[in-house]
């Protein structure tokens, strides 16, 4: 086991706890065709944040619960600076969270 999946864990529920308290968590998922984009953060069909609920944190938590190797390199905070760069201020916890995520997957097993 990955010696930074409790962190890893830990940090996406923090994301996921942003994601809420910014009232950015929905209820209902997005239709099948959305979901299966093949877009990088399925940019064609999907708000960033939902990209973040519906594909990014489930198959994180799939990879933590199949003890499946973690991802090289994550660079999720620049699109998320991008995509908020007229609500950085009101958004700057959920940037700082993801940033945490991102330094995690970057640091060596």
């Amino acid at each position: 086991m990955d010696s930074r999946c409790l962190e890893v864990a830990d940090q996406l529920l923090l994301i996921e706890r942003e994601l809420r308290s910014l009232g950015m968590w929905s209820e209902v998922s997005p239709g099948a065709d959305a979901l299966a984009s093949q877009a990088p953060f399925c940019v064609d069909t999907l708000a960033f944040e939902e990209w973040l609920q519906w594909i990014f944190l489930p198959r994180m938590k799939l990879i933590l619960e199949h003890d499946l190797e973690l991802p090289q390199a994550s660079g999720i905070r620049s699109m998320a600076e991008e995509v908020y760069r007229e609500r950085m201020a009101e958004v700057g916890r959920l940037l700082d969270a993801l940033e945490a995520f991102d330094r995690l997957i970057g640091g060596a097993n």
